[in-house]
Parts: structure tokens; C-alpha cells; sequence
């Protein structure tokens, strides 16, 4: 005999909800679904009240891949990666007094969303992005300096999408785009 509450089906958490809304944005900014198909989903998801519906809008995406997560530290000095280095899914950067330059324009990116969230104090950053990447820095918190970005004049399809996320102290972010 099942209890009661076995029986009911398990209502959607907000946690639950923003991860399916991210996850249909990550699948059509990767061109897996159509415009018109991620609204339909996104407004499936939104009013959701179980699990089951949620899974139902989620039900014929692609896998999502446990993409990595890394976190780079240091107090003073210089954080730097260029070069064909990995980029992670997610890369978390922090710094109390030294400079940050991430180079992406050779590396290898595997996803279609890159997550960079830095927590710098005084330090400056430079962020070199590859030629077609589609850059979002709405999240970053800037304390006295903005951030410098100029978008590129010529846009394509876009890809991949940066995320830059975080806090920034006394610092200046700079974002550019590769040349090549």
C-alpha cells in the first residue's frame, strides 16, 4: 500500500523552472529548436506546475552534456590562458590585486555557451573573444571603471555565445574580438 503523497505528482521548484529556461535557450542558441519552438516550450515550462510537465517540454533536446566547471585563483599577480587551451563550460576566475587575460581566439571550445564569471578586485581584465562569438556582460557588476566593448560591425550567425557574470572592484574589463 503507497502513501498519499507517493501518489502526487511533484510540483516544480523556481530552481527546477530557471534550469529547463536555461536549458532551451542553450538549445536554441545552439540551433537544436526554432524560434517559434522554444516560445512554445518556454511558455510550456512557464506554467508548469509538476515535474512531469517540465520533463515533457524538455523531452526531445538533446542531451544536455555535464559540461566542466574550473576556477582559477590567485591573491597578486598575473592569470593568464592563451593559446589552444580547453575552454570549460563554466570558468570561474578570481583575483584580489593581479591582472586577468583570457584568450579565446585559439582556443577550443566545445560548447555552445561559455560561462565566464570573474570576481576581481583591483586588477584589470582583457577578455579576447573568437571572431563570430556573441558577447553578453549584463551581469557583470562593475564597481568604478565599465566595461570597454565594441561589438563588431559585421555580425554572423553567432557562435559561440561568452557569458561574463561577476565583480569587478576598481578594475576595468576590456572584451575584444580576435581579428582572424
Amino acid at each position: 500500500m503507497s502513501s498519499l503523497s507517493e501518489d502526487l505528482p511533484r510540483r516544480v521548484g523556481e530552481d527546477e523552472r530557471d534550469e529547463a529556461v536555461r536549458r532551451l535557450q542553450e538549445a536554441y542558441a545552439a540551433e537544436h529548436i526554432s524560434h517559434q519552438e522554444m516560445d512554445e516550450r518556454l511558455d510550456q515550462v512557464l506554467t508548469a506546475t509538476t515535474h512531469d510537465q517540465v520533463e515533457a517540454a524538455l523531452a526531445a533536446l538533446p542531451r544536455e552534456e555535464q559540461g566542466t566547471t574550473a576556477t582559477i585563483t590567485a591573491a597578486t599577480g598575473r592569470i593568464e590562458r592563451r593559446g589552444a587551451w580547453r575552454v570549460p563550460r563554466h570558468l570561474k576566475v578570481e583575483s584580489a590585486f593581479g591582472k586577468v587575460r583570457l584568450d579565446l581566439s585559439r582556443a577550443v571550445i566545445e560548447h555552445p555557451v561559455i560561462d565566464i564569471e570573474l570576481h576581481l578586485g583591483t586588477g584589470r581584465a582583457s577578455i579576447t573573444v573568437p571572431r563570430d562569438a556573441v558577447v553578453d556582460f549584463d551581469d557583470l557588476h562593475t564597481g568604478l571603471k565599465d566595461t570597454r566593448y565594441t561589438p563588431p560591425r559585421h555580425r554572423g550567425p553567432g557562435r559561440p555565445r561568452i557569458r561574463v557574470s561577476g565583480v569587478m572592484g576598481m578594475g576595468r574589463l576590456r572584451i575584444r574580438h580576435a581579428r582572424r
